[in-house]
């Protein structure tokens, strides 16, 4: 079983979001960056090396649809309900990851269960990026 850190601190005083493993060393970090382009966000690993960009495809009256293109991996779509916590992450063949608060009865707490196979820290970065494009607000 792996442990992952997330120093969400960092985002409100450096608007940096990194990923830690449970000895401290840098995994993925997201940055917000002022001219970045709208509904877009990039995610690098420790060397700034783009791994992961989440873009905000197409709105639609009920949902939004968002993917997810991966450097030298298969691109990944998001479907279901983001605002609400209630989605998958799917790489065109099946669901690598599931988002839900079904699991929680705490308010705004919500889980991400990985596929076997599939990086743990991506998936959790990607909900984190999609969390803070749907609700910018926070």
């Amino acid at each position: 079983m792996c442990a992952w850190g997330l120093d969400g601190t960092a985002l409100r005083v450096r608007e940096t979001l990194i990923f830690e493993d449970r000895d401290g060393s840098e995994l993925l970090k997201i940055q917000q960056r002022v001219a970045r382009v709208r509904d877009t966000m990039e995610i690098e690993d420790r060397d700034g090396h783009t791994v992961a960009t989440v873009k905000k495809a197409m709105i639609t009256p009920l949902r939004d649809r968002w993917t997810v293109d991966v450097p030298g991996g298969p691109d990944l779509d998001v479907k279901g309900n983001i605002v609400d916590h209630e989605y998958t992450i799917e790489d065109g063949r099946s669901a690598v990851a599931e988002v839900s608060k079904k699991w929680f009865r705490v308010a705004d707490t919500y889980g991400v269960e990985v596929a076997a196979g599939q990086d743990p820290a991506l998936m959790l970065a990607i909900t984190a990026v999609l969390d803070e494009m749907a609700h910018p607000a926070r």
